[in-house]
C-alpha cells in the first residue's frame, strides 16, 4: 500500500511525497508503482552500476546514498520523481537542469513522465558526486561549522 501525505517545501509550497510502509531501499522500491517506478528503477541501476561503493539507505522516506555522508536521493511523488544531490550545484556543468536549492549546496533534477534523461549522464553525475564526498567529507558535517584551533 501506498501513503500520500503533504510536506512543506522551503518556500511554503505543498509537495506530495510518496511515503510507503518500506523497511529497505529494496522494499520502497517495490512499493512504487507506474513510471516513477519504472524511472526510479533505472536511476538506482544506473547509480549503483557507476557507483557501486555508494551505500542505499532508507532515510527521510526515500532512498539516500551514502559515501563519507548522504551523496544522492531517488524519491518518488505522484507527479515526478526527484533525483537530488549534496553538492549538486557542484555538478550543474554535467547536467544543466539540475535546480540549486536548500543547505549543502543541494541541486535536484525533477523528472516527470517522458523526461528524456541519458544513462550516461546519471553515471557521470553519480561518479562525480561520490567523488566530492570522497575528497571533500561529508557535506552535511559544514553545518557544525570550523573547528576550534588549540593555540
Amino acid at each position: 500500500m501506498v501513503y500520500y501525505a503533504a510536506s512543506e517545501q522551503p518556500r511554503g509550497t505543498p509537495v506530495k511525497m510518496i511515503l510507503t510502509p518500506a523497511k529497505s531501499p529494496d522494499e520502497y522500491f517495490a512499493c512504487l508503482r507506474g513510471w516513477q517506478r519504472d524511472y526510479a528503477e533505472a536511476l538506482r541501476l544506473a547509480v549503483l552500476g557507476a557507483a557501486p561503493e555508494l551505500e542505499e539507505r532508507l532515510k527521510w522516506g526515500h532512498v539516500v546514498c551514502f559515501h563519507s555522508g548522504p551523496v544522492l536521493l531517488i524519491r518518488a511523488e505522484p507527479n515526478r520523481v526527484l533525483f537530488g544531490f549534496w553538492r549538486g550545484q557542484r555538478l550543474r556543468h554535467i547536467e544543466p537542469r539540475l535546480k540549486p536549492g536548500g543547505k549543502f549546496e543541494m541541486a535536484t533534477l525533477e523528472l516527470e513522465q517522458g523526461t528524456h534523461l541519458l544513462e550516461e549522464t546519471v553515471s557521470s553525475l553519480a561518479l562525480e558526486a561520490a567523488k566530492l564526498n570522497r575528497v571533500m567529507g561529508d557535506p552535511t558535517a559544514i553545518a557544525l561549522g570550523p573547528v576550534a584551533r588549540e593555540a
